[in-house]
């Protein structure tokens, strides 16, 4: 089994060209690639030239603009077995709270689900907004305390606790204690 080297920081080479490919794929320009996701066209060509330094929240922004999965930004080629450690792998902090989300596995094209870590400390609520309509979220604390689901009604949840909930609809993430961590799984259709 190959170890992955640890990655320091958003995989920007990679997210660049996914970001071109699916905007070539989806038949946009820049411009409207830009506005629909609400960022400026600087910011979508900087990270599509891989100098821009993109917050979890454009890149959500920039995946529901182009009707795609968070995880297809970051789908690098799948080995037969693949070992990723608790301290590796590509993680994208969000730019308005402490919490992280490494992407662990990504569905096949026929079906997505997808698999990631959060990490995540007390201090800020994680919102979402909306993802693209039918998207499931799943997922299980392994550490901590949370606030988690629909944003108007989050559950509370300890290690172990499991929530489901829509996700295409406004969810919080809210770590209540330090060193607060968990699995999400993303369904899409």
């Amino acid at each position: 089994m190959d170890r992955q080297d640890p990655v320091a920081g958003p995989p920007q080479a990679v997210i660049a060209a996914a970001l071109r490919r699916e905007r070539a794929r989806a038949g946009l320009s820049l411009t409207e690639v830009a506005s629909r996701a609400g960022v400026a066209k600087s910011t979508l060509s900087q990270l599509e030239s891989g100098t821009g330094n993109p917050s979890l929240e454009t890149l959500w922004a920039l995946c529901v603009a182009l009707e795609m999965p968070f995880s297809r930004l970051l789908d690098p080629p799948r080995p037969n077995v693949q070992v990723i450690r608790a301290e590796e792998g590509a993680a994208v902090p969000s730019a308005d709270a402490d919490y992280r989300v490494t992407l662990l596995a990504a569905g096949q094209s026929h079906t997505r689900c997808d698999v990631y870590r959060i990490a995540a400390e007390p201090g800020h609520v994680r919102r979402s907004e909306p993802h693209t309509p039918g998207v499931v979220e799943h997922v299980v604390l392994a550490a901590g305390r949370a606030l988690v689901g629909p944003a108007d009604e989050p559950i509370e949840i300890g290690p172990g606790d499991y929530v489901r909930y829509l996700g295409d609809l406004p969810h919080v993430f809210e770590a209540m204690e330090p060193g607060t961590w968990a699995s999400m799984v993303i369904e899409s259709p």
